[in-house]
Order: structure tokens, then sequence, then C-alpha cells
């Protein structure tokens, strides 16, 4: 008669690894900590989570929530890209600046600033700006060799001189209807600028997850040389990439300013450049390129926007928001850091192994297999 060991538990064991794989998922802490955020604005601030239609339009915090995210989404979706390559773009709140001064600036020297046809060729104008800002990123980090943190400081740096420049040091302010339904117009009771951001997203994702630009994107992060040698275009992919970030930027710019229509070039986008990359850390996107995740943007978006309302309910100063982002950026990624979870699971080894060991009752066992 041989021994056997007692009947393992299947149940507990995919109840374990459920739990295991859900806890270890790069969106479980962000999810977490955007679930504790809403729920104590929540408690803190009755009817915060009423959604309520007014006129055929959706209102309440909420509203304003997923409308305040769409700027930091449209900035994130286009350094998630940059990312993946192993890149990193530091002029988007810059080329924001741009973008808004020129489409701004036309509308205002246009006769009929009010004319759908004239607001169509501003928005144009802020775009093809955006484009050729991250043009010049993209020829400098792809073309030239140069390492993107400072290829992209340049533009960072200059860019708000060249949209000084642009609205001659002024304010520039104008009166347009059309253009501020780009930032606080509805579409089907909907925000315009949550539809400008879903689009905008859609668009992106159907672009790198149903062609081959998503693969070579991963595969320049990991190794550009390698990808190189593979066949890949990594300098024209990378270019292109970099041209992406910057329309999607001027777009941020447009959305973020179409409702005050005013562009005020030392202010617009400033410091927007961190938070994009802070969205992108907090949708799981390693900034170190290779694999990303877009889903993750949409949580990282929602967690930021949340955040910065939640200090407003706490009634806490809106100069102490800096400080709360870089705490709940610290706790969720020493929440998700593999060094961390390897060092709990030493650490509970090593308490299993220090335990007395049960007695393993063989009896019944042995009666079954005899």
């Amino acid at each position: 008669m041989t021994p056997t060991l007692p009947a393992a538990t299947p149940a507990t064991s995919r109840g374990a690894a459920i739990v295991s794989e859900v806890t270890h998922h790069g969106l479980f802490w962000p999810v977490l900590a955007l679930i504790a955020l809403l729920l104590a604005c929540g408690v803190m601030s009755p009817g915060f989570l009423d959604v309520t239609v007014r006129d055929g339009h959706l209102f309440g915090q909420l509203v304003d929530l997923l409308r305040n995210s769409a700027t930091p989404l449209l900035l994130a979706l286009g350094m998630c890209l940059v990312i993946a390559t192993g890149g990193i773009d530091l002029s988007v709140g810059a080329v924001m600046a741009i973008g808004l001064a020129v489409s701004l600036t036309y509308l205002d020297n246009a006769p009929d600033p009010g004319d759908v046809g004239t607001v169509l060729v501003a928005v144009l104008l802020g775009l093809v700006v955006g484009a050729l800002g991250g043009a010049f990123n993209g020829a400098m980090v792809a073309g030239l060799g140069i390492q993107p943190f400072i290829a992209t400081m340049i533009l960072m740096v200059a860019g708000r001189g060249i949209a000084m420049l642009i609205t001659q040091g002024q304010i520039t302010t104008v009166t347009s209807a059309p253009f501020k339904t780009i930032g606080s117009g509805f579409v089907l009771g909907i925000p315009t600028p949550v539809i400008i951001a879903v689009a905008a997203f859609v668009l992106v994702a159907l672009v790198v997850r149903r062609t081959a630009l998503g693969m070579f994107l991963e595969s320049i992060g990991i190794n550009r040389e390698a990808s190189r040698l593979a066949g890949v275009q990594a300098r024209r992919t990378t270019w292109t990439v970099y041209v992406i970030a910057g329309v999607l930027a001027a777009l941020a710019g447009l959305v973020y300013g179409a409702p005050t229509m005013a562009a005020d070039a030392n202010n617009i986008g400033l410091m927007k450049e961190l938070d994009a990359i802070m969205v992108v850390v907090l949708g799981g996107t390693k900034l170190d390129g290779g694999r990303f995740y877009l889903g993750g943007l949409l949580v990282g978006a929602m967690l930021l926007s949340t955040l910065e309302r939640a200090v407003i309910i706490f009634q806490l100063p809106s100069q102490t928001t800096p400080l709360f982002k870089a705490i709940v950026l610290i706790a969720v990624c020493v929440a998700a850091s593999p060094t961390l979870r390897a060092m709990l699971r030493g650490r509970r080894r090593a308490d299993r192994s220090d335990a007395p060991a049960a007695p393993v009752e063989t009896t019944s066992a042995m009666e079954v297999t005899a």
C-alpha cells in the first residue's frame, strides 16, 4: 500500500488564482484609487454621483469629470504612443499653446469669426501647426538621433515664445459661438469634449491595434536596432508617432481653450506634459518603452480629473493639487511595484517554511488505495 497526499481543493485554488490575477493586473490599484476617490467625494458632497438631464443635456459633477478628462486623455494618447517607442514628449503643453494661439489669431483677424467655415479653417490651422511641431520633434529624435528628452525640451522652452510672438504678447480673445461649442457644447446630450476625446481614442486604438503600427511601436520600444534589422522602418515610424502626438496636443489645446475663447500663451498647457505622463503611468504603460496599454489611459485620465475635483470638494487650497497628485502616483506605483511584490512573496514563503509542519493523516487515504 502506498500512502497518498490529501486531496487538493480545486475551487479554492481557482479562487486564489483569480484573486491573484486580479490584484496583479496593472489597473487594479488605479481603479481601486478611483473608486475610493469617487466614494469619498460622494460622502463629502451629497449628490456628487447624481446625473440629471436638463434640456436634453447631461448635467452633474460626474459629467463635469468626464468633460475635464478629455484634455489629459488627448495628451496622454499621443504621449503613450511616443513612450511606447522608448521616447518622451515634453513639448505637448507648448504645442497646446501654439495651436490655440494660431486658431484664435486667425479667428480674430477673420471678418466673420462666427462663420462655421471660418472656424473649420481655424481648427485645421491649429492642427497643422501641431503636426509641424510634432514633425520637428520627430526629425530631431528619429532623424538626428538626439535624445527625446533633450529634443522635445527645445520646443517645450521655445514653444511659449512662439505663441507669444503669434499673439504679439497679448491675450487674444474672440467671440465665436461655433468655436466655443468645441469646448462647452453638447452633441446628443453629451459634452462635445467627451465626444472628441472618445472619437480620437477609438481612432488611435483602431490604427494601432488593427494595423501593424502597434506591433512596430512595441518592437521599436523593446529593441530599435533589432526591429530595424527585422525590416521595420524605425525612423519613419518614430517620426510619424511624434507627428500624431503633436496633432493630438494641438487638438487638446483647442478643447481646453475653446470655453473661454482666450489664448493666454503663458498659461495654456502649463505643466500639462507632466499630467500626460502621469496618466500614462497610471494607465499601466511602462516608461521604458515596449508594451503599452491604451485602455488604461481612460482610467488614468478619470483618476487625475477626480483627484483635482476632490481637492476642491475637501476645501483644500488648489495650490496643493500637485502634492496630492504626487501622493497618489507614489502610492499606486509602490503598490504595483514588482520589487515590493517579490519581497512580500519571499516573506510569505519564509513564514510558511518557518511554520511547524502539520501532521499528515494518511489512514483514510491508505484505506481507499488499499
